[in-house]
C-alpha cells in the first residue's frame, strides 16, 4: 500500500532496509503457517516456510519497493514503515488458517498529481500480477521432479503463481488505503483492465 503519513514523525528515526525485513519475515511466517494449517511442529513447516518466504515474502516486497521506486522517481520523500501489530496479528490468525497481508506501506511527503498517484499506488499490485505470470511461465517449464537446494520447482512456483495473482487482485481493492482506490481515481480504464487481468489470473487459469 502507499499512502500520505496521518503522523509525520513516523517517518523519522527509521531504517527502510529495517523496517521492509521485517515486514518480509513476518509476512513469510505469517503464510508459512497458513499453508500448514498451523501445524509448525512438523518437520514439513521448515519447507513450506522457504516456499511462503519466496513466493508470498518476494511479491510483497518487491510490491512495496515498486511503490518507493516510481514515488521517488516523481521527486517524493518515501519510506517503507512496517505495521508492527497487524504483523504479531497476521502471524496469530495465520494458526486459524486464516491469512491477511498488512505488513506495512510506502508512506511518502511531498506534492504529486493524481495521476501520479495512481501509476505510484499502480505498480505495486503490477509488480505482484507479472510475478504471477513468470512463476506460471516457469511452472509450465519445469517437471514435477525438478529441484532447487531441496525445494521443488513445481511446489514452488504453484505458491507463487497463486498469492502473487491474489495479492495483485487483493490490492486493487477501489476503496479505504487500498492501491484501487488511488488507481480508479486517476483513470477508470487503467483500473478495469488491471482488474481484468487480475481476475482472469486468479479465477480464469
Amino acid at each position: 500500500m502507499f499512502s500520505t503519513p496521518s503522523d509525520e514523525a513516523s517517518l523519522y528515526g527509521r531504517d527502510d532496509n529495517v523496517e521492509l525485513l521485517k515486514a518480509w519475515a513476518g509476512t513469510s511466517l505469517a503464510f508459512g503457517i497458513f499453508i500448514v494449517h498451523g501445524q509448525v511442529l512438523q518437520p514439513i513447516f521448515v519447507y513450506w516456510l522457504i516456499i511462503a518466504a519466496l513466493t508470498c515474502g518476494i511479491g510483497f516486497l518487491l510490491h512495496e519497493l515498486a511503490h518507493r521506486v516510481v514515488a521517488r522517481n516523481f521527486g517524493a520523500e518515501a519510506h517503507f514503515v512496517a505495521n508492527n501489530g497487524w504483523l504479531a496479528i497476521s502471524i496469530v490468525i495465520a494458526f486459524l488458517s486464516v491469512f491477511i497481508a498488512a505488513p506495512g506501506a510506502v508512506w511518502h511527503r511531498g506534492y504529486l498529481t493524481v495521476r501520479q498517484s495512481g501509476l505510484i499506488a499502480l505498480a505495486g499490485p503490477v509488480t505482484n500480477l507479472v510475478l504471477a505470470v513468470g512463476f506460471l511461465i516457469l511452472g509450465e517449464n519445469v517437471s514435477a521432479q525438478s529441484e532447487i537446494f531441496g525445494i521443488n520447482m513445481q511446489d514452488l512456483c504453484r505458491v507463487g503463481y497463486r498469492i502473487n495473482a491474489w495479492l495483485g487482485l487483493f490490492n486493487m481493492i477501489p476503496a479505504g488505503p487500498f492501491d484501487g482506490a488511488k488507481v480508479l481515481a486517476w483513470d477508470w480504464r487503467v483500473f478495469a483492465v488491471t482488474v481484468a487481468v487480475a481476475l482472469l489470473l486468479v479465477f480464469g487459469l
